[in-house]
C-alpha cells in the first residue's frame, strides 16, 4: 500500500510558505554563529542535537542553506508553519478556539455546580464529567506539542519550549491546572523561548498555572506562604548555593502576597477593600493582585530595600533576581547540561554566563555563544535522550515528515517510559542526566518502544483504534536517506545487529534500538 502523500502542487505551496517564514527573520541579526559541519554526516550530528530528531526535510533545509544561516533562522525564527493535516489537528482543538480564562471560569462554576448537589449519584455523576473535561483539556495540550516538535519548522524553539517547561515546571494533575497548562506552555513560555530571561520569568510569575502549583494563591499578609518565593529562587533563579538566606525567602514571601487568581465570572465587580486600595487592584483574566491581602511593610531583598510599592514590588525583586551573577551561572549551567553533556566543562559554563550577563539575559545570544564553543562540537551524538526525546526523535526518523493522524500512542510510550508530559511532581522537573533514564528496566522498556515504532508504527494513522492498520504497518527506515547518510557513524556492533535482522521489522526494531537512538 503506498503511503499516500500531498499532490504536486500542494507540496509546493506548502514548501513556499515554510521558506517565507523562515525567512522573515528580522534584519538587525547581525553575522550568523561562527559554526561549521562538513558533510552529511557531520551535519546530521547538528541536526540530532538541535533539533527534535534528524529527518530528511530539515537535512536539505541545513544543506541548502549551510549550518551558520540555518542556526541563525533557529535563534531568531518567524512565525511557525506546520504542514496543513498537522494544524488542522491544533485547530479543531478546544484550547485553540476558546481562550483560557473562559474555560477556566466555566470550569470553576461546573465545580461549584457538582459540589452543590445533594443527590449523591447526581453528585458523583458531575464531579466525573468534571474530571473528564479537565483531561480532555490536559491531552489536548500534550497533543498539541507533540505535534509541534514533530512539525515545526522552529525546531530549536520547540526545543527550548520544552527545556523551559521543565524548568518552570508544574504538575498539571494538581488541583485544576489540566485547563491551565496549555495556555502556560503557549502564552508564558513558547514566545520567551529565545528571548530574554526576565520577560520568560515575569510571564511565568503572573500566570495562573504557576501561582497555583506553588500555593502563591494561599499567600497573604498575615497568612505567608513561602512555597513559591523559595523555588522562585532556588529552582528557577539563583540556584542552590546562589547567596540567598531563609531570611530573603522570607522577605520574597511577603512581596508575593496577594498576587494569585481569581475565577469568578470574568465581570464580576473587585472584592470589597478599602478605597485607598482599591486603585492597586488587578485583575487580567484569572490572574489578580489584590492589595488588601498584600504585605506592604518594608522588605529588604538579597540586601537591598525594596522600594517599591503593591504589584510593583514583585517586578522589583524579579529584576534584581534577573540580573543577578548567580541566576547568570545557574541557567548557563542548566542549557549545558541539557545541550552538551551531564557535567559540562566549567569554562564553557562561565563564557556562557558572560554572555547572558553581558546581553541581560538575552537566551539567543547565550546559545549562540554555546553552539559556537569547541565543547558544544565535540560532545554532539554523546548527550543520552530522555524519554521525550527518544520517541519524537524515533518516529520523526521513522516517518520522516509524513504528519500523524493519532499522537496518543506516543503519549502512552512516553508514560510507559517514566517521562509522562506535564506531569512531574515536584518542581524541580525531570532529570537531563543519562543516569536518571539509563536503569536496565528502562533499556527494556525502550526495546519494546523501538518495536513498536518499527513493526506497527501505522497506529499513529488510525484515529479509531479498532480500525484495521495500514500495509505495511511498518515504516521503510532502510530506504530511508537520512538512515544512509548516518550510515558510516553506526558501530561495528550496529552493523553486525542489522544484518542479522530476518524482517524489515526487525531490522527497524534493531536500528531505533541501537546506542546511536539513544543519544542525540
Amino acid at each position: 500500500m503506498k503511503i499516500p502523500r500531498l499532490s504536486a502542487a500542494a507540496s509546493v505551496l506548502a514548501m513556499t510558505a515554510m521558506l517565507l517564514a523562515a525567512c522573515a527573520a528580522r534584519p538587525d541579526l547581525g553575522p550568523p554563529p561562527k559554526v561549521s559541519a562538513s558533510g552529511e554526516a557531520a551535519q546530521l550530528r547538528w541536526l540530532d542535537r538541535v533539533t527534535w530528531g534528524a529527518d530528511a526535510r530539515d537535512a536539505q533545509r541545513l544543506a541548502r542553506l549551510g549550518l551558520p544561516s540555518w542556526l541563525q533562522q533557529q535563534l531568531h525564527p518567524g512565525p511557525a508553519v506546520l504542514p496543513a493535516e498537522a494544524q488542522a489537528q491544533i485547530d479543531a482543538m478546544t484550547i485553540s478556539r476558546t481562550p483560557v480564562d473562559q474555560l477556566a471560569v466555566a470550569l470553576e462554576a461546573q465545580r461549584v455546580a457538582a459540589d452543590a448537589l445533594t443527590d449523591d449519584d447526581q453528585k458523583k455523576a458531575a464531579r466525573q464529567a468534571w474530571q473528564q473535561e479537565l483531561t480532555r483539556l490536559m491531552r489536548e495540550a500534550q497533543q498539541r506539542f507533540v505535534l509541534r516538535a514533530l512539525y515545526s519548522p522552529n525546531q530549536l524553539q520547540e526545543q527550548m519550549t520544552w527545556f523551559w517547561m521543565n524548568h518552570f515546571n508544574i504538575d498539571a494533575r494538581k488541583n485544576n491546572l489540566r485547563v491551565l497548562v496549555g495556555d502556560y506552555e503557549e502564552n508564558a513560555i513558547r514566545p520567551h523561548a529565545l528571548g530574554r530571561f526576565r520577560d520568560l520569568l515575569g510571564a511565568t510569575l503572573h500566570h495562573p498555572a504557576m501561582l497555583r502549583y506553588l500555593d502563591n494563591a494561599q499567600n497573604g499578609a498575615g497568612h505567608i506562604n513561602e512555597n513559591y518565593a523559595r523555588e522562585l529562587m532556588e529552582l528557577h533563579t539563583l540556584g542552590v548555593g546562589g547567596g540567598y538566606s531563609q531570611t530573603d525567602v522570607q522577605e520574597l514571601a511577603r512581596v508575593l502576597t496577594g498576587v494569585g487568581l481569581d475565577l469568578r465570572a470574568l465581570d464580576a465587580p473587585p472584592p470589597r477593600m478599602r478605597p485607598a486600595l482599591q486603585a492597586g487592584y488587578v485583575r487580567r483574566g484569572v490572574f489578580a493582585f489584590n492589595p488588601n491581602r498584600h504585605d506592604d511593610g518594608p522588605k529588604t531583598f538579597l540586601g537591598q530595600p525594596i522600594t517599591q510599592h503593591g504589584l510593583a514590588e514583585v517586578d522589583e525583586a524579579l529584576d534584581r533576581l534577573a540580573r543577578a551573577p548567580a541566576t547568570a551561572h545557574f541557567i548557563a549551567s542548566q542549557l549545558a547540561v541539557y545541550f552538551v553533556a551531564d557535567a559540562p566543562p566549567a569554562p564553557l559554563v562561565a563564557h556562557m554566563a558572560q554572555t547572558f550577563e553581558r546581553t541581560d539575559g538575552d537566551i539567543a545570544a547565550t546559545l549562540t555563544t554555546m553552539f559556537e564553543s569547541p565543547e558544544f562540537t565535540a560532545s554532539l551524538g554523546g548527550k543520552f535522550r530522555d524519554p521525550v526525546h527518544y520517541v519524537i526523535a524515533g518516529v520523526r526518523l521513522a516517518y520522516d515528515g509524513r504528519v500523524v493522524a493519532n499522537v496518543n500512542p506516543m503519549l502512552a510510550w512516553m508514560n510507559r517510559m517514566g517521562e509522562p508530559l506535564y506531569a512531574h511532581q515536584t518542581p524541580d522537573g525531570y532529570p537531563l542526566t543519562q543516569d536518571a533514564w539509563a536503569s536496565a528496566g528502562q533499556m527494556s522498556t525502550r526495546f519494546e518502544v523501538a518495536r513498536a515504532i518499527g513493526a506497527s508504527g501505522a497506529v499513529l494513522f488510525r484515529t479509531d483504534d479498532k480500525a484495521p492498520l495500514e500495509r505495511p504497518a511498518f515504516p521503510q527506515l532502510a530506504d530511508s536517506r537520512t538512515v544512509r547518510a548516518a550510515w558510516p557513524g553506526l558501530s561495528a556492533d550496529t552493523r553486525d545487529a542489522l544484518a542479522q535482522a530476518t524482517s524489515p521489522q526487525d531490522w527497524n526494531t534493531f536500528l531505533l534500538a541501537s546506542p546511536e537512538l539513544m543519544h542525540r
